[in-house]
């Protein structure tokens, strides 16, 4: 336990420099984005003095840096700004859409894991024979299939032409469990499958190495049985990389949840980032940005954690 809090305090020492890292780099980009947040505010009928009464009243006019501390102020009070007209809390909104962004992309991780572990660990234990093989070209043939590509397929086999499950549209589990998960079976597909591709080979090949290493070999000649080997052994310092990969991932998955969104009509982070774009609303943007990539980070420090229960060697680093 010690271990675990001693690197849990590491990680959250290092924390606030990506945090500033990301939110710098969120705001300049968003910065110097060509357009004029007056004239999309007010409209292009405006009049140039409405506009500069806008900008002064916005801060806009003031030096980039002042601009930057006064964002990083309210982000502490967890104010992302309004949008634009009919204004609404940017906070509020995010609230509402990224819980089912959240959902989506962990049925994704849970779909892409459980598959991608079970069969590359048959591949493994089968390499070289034709089980191995289908499963590698399987693999090959998913990774290069781009998920909105496979989401319109499903739609178009599942919802059209077999009419088994709706092809968009979002019903809450509070409302309707059943249809709650029929609505999420395919876009949960759509985004599971590329990553579940590409965990597979990297279980396969990280299996591969273990089995092959010389303590699997020394087990098995003095007479321990080869799936104690397996479980006890190959499986837990196999499976530390794939868990690194996956935590990764998580960023990929989140991303591509935003598209699979739109694709099925969700009101997720999607719908918001994509009304941002048309509307030209920065604030809305860097709101969505933002917090998926605070997801992101923190992800990524669960997983460091994960380690610890996967391989108790690490806990003597």
């Amino acid at each position: 336990m010690e271990i675990v809090l001693r690197l849990l305090l590491r990680r959250l020492m290092a924390l606030p420099i990506m945090i500033l890292g990301v939110t710098a780099l969120v705001f300049l980009v968003l910065q110097f984005t060509p357009g004029d947040p007056a004239t999309v505010a007010l409209g292009e009928s405006a009049t140039e003095a409405a506009k500069e009464i806008y900008r002064e009243q916005h801060g806009l006019n003031d030096p980039v840096i002042v601009q930057y501390f006064r964002f990083l102020g309210n982000l502490l009070v967890l104010d992302f700004g309004m949008t634009t007209p009919p204004e609404q809390p940017i906070i509020n909104m995010i609230a509402k859409a990224f819980p089912l962004t959240l959902q989506l992309t962990f049925i994704g991780v849970f779909l892409a894991a459980i598959v991608s572990f079970s069969l590359g660990i048959l591949a493994a234990l089968y390499r070289d024979r034709w089980i191995d093989q289908v499963i590698r070209l399987v693999s090959v043939a998913a990774v290069a299939t781009p998920s909105f590509w496979l989401g319109i397929l499903l739609i178009q086999y599942f919802s059209l032409k077999l009419d088994w499950l709706p092809s968009g549209g979002f019903v809450s589990f509070s409302e309707d469990p059943n249809e709650y998960f029929r609505s999420m079976i395919l876009p949960s597909l759509a985004l599971a499958v590329p990553v579940c591709a590409s965990l597979i080979r990297v279980v396969r090949t990280t299996m591969v190495e273990e089995m092959d290493k010389d303590y699997v070999r020394t087990a098995i000649g003095n007479g321990v049985p080869y799936s104690t080997v397996l479980r006890h052994n190959v499986l837990r310092n196999a499976l530390i990389t794939p868990v690194t990969v996956l935590g990764l991932r998580v960023g990929y998955l989140l991303g591509g949840a935003v598209v699979i969104e739109q694709i099925f009509d969700l009101p997720g982070m999607g719908k918001l980032i994509f009304n941002g774009i048309v509307n030209h609303d920065l604030h809305l943007v860097q709101g969505v940005v933002l917090t998926i990539a605070f997801t992101f980070v923190l992800v990524n420090i669960i997983v460091d954690i994960l380690y610890l229960l996967i391989n108790p060697k690490i806990r003597s680093l």
